[in-house]
């Protein structure tokens, strides 16, 4: 059986139900069904047009389980809807359902699950693994999703901004168990960018391609974390990086600015330098400022900070850091490596130890703490 195909097609066919009437957790349903039957049929009986079985027979499964429960006048109704045999229509309709996963009613936790789940063809098991949740825990946060979503129909146009950030937290989520959520989150937004002809797609696109072409060099043998600029860029996937800047190139060509393409730009330029000390933080930070102006994001403010310390140096840096919220998550990691840039080590020490406190995880923690024992064994020498 070719997985890849069934989990590729699995959102149309979804789709074409839900377009069709079905409510959307009895369609997903009757997908599921029809694809425990492909796995059974397929193997010795393949079809010649794999989305048109399927169509077909998640139709009749749908059919079987409201005939048990729904009127007669109804079921004629919906019996006279049935796909009449033959090619299915060689139509994606994949956007619209990545917008009802994306419905605003959700919770992004429910949104990313949703999508992982409809749109990314994820067992239960699996996006449970990739939670390190309980698998009863994330069946009950689908199926309360599927229950928000029940009766949405597809009469609006979605809001393509919406899903993006669905897409962009799938991806932030990084990897555990047997799914790869980042490499997932490239996979949806390849899928999304061939349904859809829209430069801030494209952006996102280029963006995720750009970071996880990094993703070999971001962590040490032992699993401790690598900042960036001590990286070795010998390890960074040169032909991702070589299709995220084609991609983002294109989309800057349209002269439609988005955040998703100016993040890109700044990715971009980090993996056009052959080395730290030779990275463009000038045009960073230009960049960085046409974020802030974009999103008003006091994180994009943060991290604009640490983009002026390198361009004009750690007191700058510093300059910018203060007109800022302390509060804000990682600002305490950030001042104090513009400490240790500006020579004040036991202040960059002290700040260090403190951020590693805040840390959001096990990993970051580690890092920082190191950080902090470094300056203060360089102290005592």
């Amino acid at each position: 059986m070719d997985e890849a195909l069934l989990r590729g097609l699995t959102p149309s066919v979804l789709t074409v139900l839900v377009r069709r009437g079905a409510d959307f957790a009895a369609a997903e349903d009757a997908v599921q069904d029809a694809l425990v039957e492909a796995l059974r049929v397929w193997p010795t009986d393949p079809p010649r047009d794999p989305k048109g079985w399927l169509v077909t027979v998640a139709w009749r499964k749908f059919l079987d389980a409201t005939r048990a429960d729904t009127a007669r006048r109804r079921r004629e109704d919906r019996v006279e809807e049935e796909p009449a045999p033959g090619p299915a229509p060689a139509v994606d309709d994949t956007l619209q359902l990545y917008f009802l996963c994306a419905h605003p009613s959700l919770t992004p936790a429910s949104a990313v699950a949703l999508t992982l789940r409809a749109a990314g063809g994820l067992t239960t098991r699996q996006i449970a693994r990739a939670y390190l949740v309980p698998e009863a825990t994330m069946a009950q946060r689908i199926s309360r999703a599927k229950r928000t979503v029940s009766g949405v129909r597809f009469d609006r146009p979605g809001d393509v901004a919406t899903v993006l950030r669905v897409l962009y937290l799938v991806f932030n989520e990084g990897y555990s168990g047997d799914v790869d959520l980042a490499a997932e989150a490239i996979r949806l937004t390849r899928r999304l960018a061939a349904a859809v002809d829209h430069p801030e797609v494209a952006g996102l696109l280029a963006l995720m391609l750009l970071h996880h072409a990094r993703r070999a060099a971001r962590t040490a043998s032992d699993g401790s974390l690598v900042p960036l600029a001590e990286q070795d860029r010998g390890r960074w996937d040169t032909a991702a990086i070589a299709e995220g800047v084609g991609i983002l190139q294109a989309a800057l060509a349209r002269d439609r600015l988005g955040e998703f393409q100016a993040q890109a730009a700044i990715a971009a330029l980090h993996a056009d330098a052959p080395t730290a000390e030779e990275t463009d933080w000038p045009q960073i930070v230009e960049w960085y400022d046409e974020l802030a102006r974009l999103t008003d994001s006091p994180v994009v403010r943060l991290n604009r900070a640490v983009a002026v310390g390198e361009a004009d140096g750690p007191r700058a840096g510093l300059a910018s850091l203060a007109a800022l919220d302390p509060s804000l998550p990682r600002y305490t990691a950030v001042a104090a490596y513009l400490h240790e840039r500006d020579g004040d080590l036991a202040t960059a020490a002290r700040l260090y130890a403190e951020a590693a406190h805040k840390a959001p995880d096990l990993a970051e923690r580690d890092h920082l703490t190191r950080q902090a024992a470094r300056l203060n064994a360089r102290r005592r020498r």
